[in-house]
C-alpha cells in the first residue's frame, strides 16, 4: 500500500502509472464487509426502515476501501498532465466502483468521492452507477448521502444529454449494457409517482423529488442561500432544452397534487415540493400552474368557511401555508391575482400587515401588483396605518410599498405624504427637511430630537413657533431598511422632499451615511437617479467632498468616492486629488486607502500632471463610449 499512496498523491502521471493506482489494488473489487457490519444498516438507514424504505440492510464499505476512496478524491483534485490522463484515471475508478454502488452512495464520506466521480463521467459511466441504484431507488434517495449523489448524477443531465450512452473508450472495461440516461429518470419518474406522497413527506426524498422537477422540465433554480448571496436575487440558474417526454412526465408529476391538496398546503416538508412545482410550471407549462393554483385557492377558501371574513385568513397566518400562498401570488397571472385580491385580501390588509406571519405574504403580494388599478387600492387600505406598521417593524412593507411606487409609477406624492404622518414629521412643514434622518433611523421625528408629543396639529405649530427645535443632533445610525426606502424615493418622479432634507444634511452625518454598509447605496442611487439634475446632485456631493480623506479610508465610504471621482469634471477631479495627495503617505499606508491612491493615479498627479490630465481625459473618454454601447 506504501507504493499505492505514492502514487496516489502524485502530481504528474503517465497512462501506465494511472492504470496502475487501481489494478494493484482494487480494494472495491475485494470489497470485505466485515462480519460485524456485514447485515447492519447504519443509524439513518434503521430510519429509513421504520418508514419502509428498505426490505433488507444496506452494505457497508470496510475501512480499507473508505480509505481507498478518500484517496482518490484527493487524486481528482490534483493536476493531470492531460484531459486523457484524467479520463483513464476516472475509467479506472469507475471500473472498481462497478458492482458496489449501494455501498458507496450511503457511505458518508465515499459518497462525496462518488459526487465528484458523477461530475466528470461519460453517460456511459453515469448510466452504470444509475442502473445499479435503480433496484434500491427509495432505499438510496430516502438516505441523507444517498439522496445527494442521486441529486448530483440528474443534474448532469444537460451536461450528457446529447452524449452517447456507449462510449468507445469503455470498451475494455467490464460494463454490462444498461439503461439510457432518459430511461434511468423515467425509471425514477415512475417510483416517485408511485409514492409521491411519502418522498415528498420525506426529508431526503423530498430533495430529489425537487430536483426531479428541475431536471425534467429544463430549468434549474438557484436555492435561497444562492439568491441572498451570489445570484443577485434571480431565481433561475440555468436552462437547457428537454424532449417532449420530459415536459409530459412533468405534468403526470404535478398532476399527483390535485388529490392531496390539504397535506401539501400544510405539511412542512411536502409544501417544498409543490412550491417548486409552481416555479417550474410558470415557465414551461403557465396553463397547469394556473389550474394548480386554483386548486390550492378552492381547497383552502372552502374550510372553516366564515359569514365575516374570508377563510383564507388563516392560512394566511400559519408558517407552512403562508409560505406556499406567497409562492402563489408570485406565479398567479394577472387576472388571477385580482381575483384573489379582491376575494381573499381586500379590507383585510392592514391586519394582516401588522401580523408576524401574514405580513411576509401580503409583502409578496405588493412586489407582485402588476396594475396600476390594483395598487391604488393597496395604498388607500394601507395609508392611514403606516406607523402601526412601523411600530410593530414591518418594514418589509413599507419598502415594497416605496418600490412599486417606482415600477408602477403611481402614488407617489401619496406615498411620501403618508410617511410624513407616520414619522410626525408632516406639520409644521419646517420639520419635512428632516425627513432622510428619520427614516435612516427609523424614529419619529419627537423620539429623534427627544421632545414631548404634541396631541393635535395647532399644538405642534403652536410649539414649533414659540420653541424651535435644536436639529443639530448628530445622525448615530443607518437602518437597512430605511436606507433602502431613501433609495427608492430618490427615484420617484419628484424626488425634491428626499432631495432636500438629503441636502440640508450636515457634513458629518453625510460622513456617516456613506460610511455605513446600507447607507452607501444612497449615493448610488442618487447618482443614478434619472429624475434628479446634475446641480442638484453638486448640492449633496459638495458637502461630501470635504471629507476626501476620511472616505477613502474607509471600506464603505471608499466605494462612495470611487462612483463620486467617476461622475466628476476635471475641475472637481482635482479639488479631490488635492486634498488627497496633502496626506499621501498615510493614504498609501492604509488598507483601504492605498486603493484609492492607485486608482487615482495621485503620484502621476504629483509628479507628471500633464501626464495625469491626458489620462483622466482618456478615461473620461473610454467611459462614454462604453456607456453608449450599453444603451444600444
Amino acid at each position: 500500500m506504501g507504493t499505492e499512496k505514492k502514487k496516489m498523491h502524485g502530481k504528474k502521471r503517465n497512462k501506465q502509472q494511472t492504470e496502475k493506482v487501481n489494478t494493484e489494488d482494487p480494494p472495491t473489487k475485494q470489497l470485505k464487509h466485515d462480519k460485524s457490519a456485514q447485515g447492519k444498516p447504519t443509524k439513518s438507514s434503521k430510519s429509513e426502515d421504520k418508514k419502509g424504505s428498505a426490505d433488507s440492510a444496506i452494505p457497508r464499505l470496510d475501512p480499507k476501501s473508505v480509505g481507498y476512496f478518500r484517496r482518490v478524491g484527493d487524486t481528482l483534485q490534483q493536476d493531470f498532465e492531460s484531459d486523457e490522463d484524467r479520463g483513464l484515471f476516472v475509467r479506472n475508478v469507475f471500473n472498481e466502483v462497478q458492482g458496489n454502488e449501494l455501498s458507496l452512495s450511503t457511505d458518508m464520506s465515499a459518497s462525496i468521492v462518488l459526487q465528484k466521480l458523477l461530475s466528470v463521467a461519460t453517460s456511459a459511466q453515469l448510466c452504470q452507477v444509475l442502473s445499479a441504484l435503480s433496484g434500491n431507488w427509495q432505499a438510496v434517495c430516502w438516505h441523507r448521502s444517498g439522496a445527494h449523489v442521486i441529486q448530483t448524477a440528474l443534474l448532469q443531465y444537460p451536461r450528457l444529454q446529447n452524449q452517447p450512452e456507449e462510449d468507445e473508450s469503455d470498451e475494455d472495461l467490464d460494463v454490462q449494457p444498461c439503461s439510457s440516461l432518459e430511461e434511468l429518470v423515467f425509471s425514477l419518474c415512475s417510483e416517485v409517482k408511485e409514492k409521491f406522497l411519502q418522498y415528498n413527506q420525506s426529508v431526503h426524498g423530498s430533495f430529489i423529488v425537487r430536483t426531479l422537477f428541475q431536471v425534467l422540465s429544463g430549468v434549474i433554480l438557484n436555492s435561497e442561500t444562492e439568491r441572498r448571496k451570489g445570484a443577485q436575487g434571480l431565481t433561475v440558474k440555468s436552462e437547457f432544452d428537454v424532449p417532449e417526454t420530459f415536459l409530459q412526465q412533468l405534468q403526470d408529476l404535478c398532476s399527483c397534487f390535485s388529490d392531496l391538496i390539504g397535506v401539501f398546503a400544510t405539511h412542512k416538508i411536502a409544501s417544498l415540493g409543490m412550491q417548486v412545482a409552481l416555479q417550474i410550471l410558470q415557465r414551461k407549462v403557465p396553463s397547469a400552474c394556473a389550474e394548480l393554483c386554483d386548486q390550492v385557492i378552492d381547497y383552502l377558501s372552502s374550510r372553516n368557511v366564515s359569514a365575516e371574513s374570508s377563510s383564507l385568513l388563516v392560512f394566511l397566518k400559519d408558517e407552512t401555508s403562508s409560505r406556499l400562498l406567497e409562492k402563489i401570488l408570485e406565479v398567479s397571472e394577472k387576472k388571477q391575482l385580482q381575483r384573489l385580491f379582491r376575494k381573499h385580501f381586500q379590507g383585510q390588509l392592514e391586519a394582516l400587515s401588522c401580523h408576524p406571519i401574514a405580513n411576509y405574504t401580503v409583502q409578496r403580494l405588493i412586489s407582485s401588483t402588476q396594475t396600476k388599478k390594483m395598487f391604488s387600492s393597496i395604498i388607500e387600505e394601507l395609508g392611514g396605518g403606516l406607523e402601526n406598521i412601523l411600530a410593530k417593524g414591518h418594514m418589509g412593507i413599507i419598502t415594497n410599498l416605496a418600490d412599486a411606487c417606482k415600477r408602477l409609477k403611481r402614488c407617489q406624492t401619496e406615498l411620501v405624504s403618508q410617511l410624513m404622518e407616520a414619522f410626525h414629521c408632516a406639520v409644521p412643514t419646517s420639520r419635512q427637511v428632516t425627513c432622510v434622518p428619520l427614516l435612516l433611523s427609523l424614529l419619529t421625528f419627537e423620539v429623534y430630537f427627544n421632545i414631548e408629543e404634541e396631541e393635535d396639529k395647532e399644538e405642534k405649530e403652536k410649539s414649533a413657533s414659540e420653541h424651535p427645535v435644536n436639529t443639530e443632533r448628530k445622525l448615530e445610525m443607518v437602518n437597512y431598511h430605511g436606507s433602502l426606502l431613501v433609495q427608492h424615493l430618490l427615484h420617484f418622479e419628484d424626488p425634491m422632499p428626499a432631495l432636500n432634507s438629503l441636502g440640508s444634511m450636515t457634513e458629518v452625518d453625510l460622513l456617516t451615511v456613506a460610511c455605513n454598509q446600507a447607507g452607501s447605496h444612497i449615493f448610488d442611487a442618487l447618482l443614478n437617479s434619472a429624475t434628479i439634475t446634475d446641480k442638484q446632485r453638486k448640492k449633496v456631493l459638495r458637502k461630501l467632498r470635504v471629507h476626501s480623506m476620511q472616505l477613502a479610508c474607509n471600506k464603505h465610504g471608499s466605494r462612495v468616492l470611487d462612483r463620486i471621482w467617476a461622475a466628476s469634471t476635471m475641475g472637481v477631479k482635482e479639488e479631490i486629488a488635492q486634498q488627497l495627495v496633502e496626506r499621501l503617505n498615510e493614504l498609501q499606508n492604509d488598507a483601504i486607502g492605498h486603493h484609492i491612491a492607485r486608482n487615482f493615479a495621485l503620484t502621476h498627479f504629483v509628479k507628471r500632471r500633464k501626464d495625469w490630465e491626458e489620462h483622466q481625459q482618456a478615461e473620461k473618454k473610454r467611459r462614454k463610449m462604453f456607456a453608449e454601447i450599453l444603451e444600444d
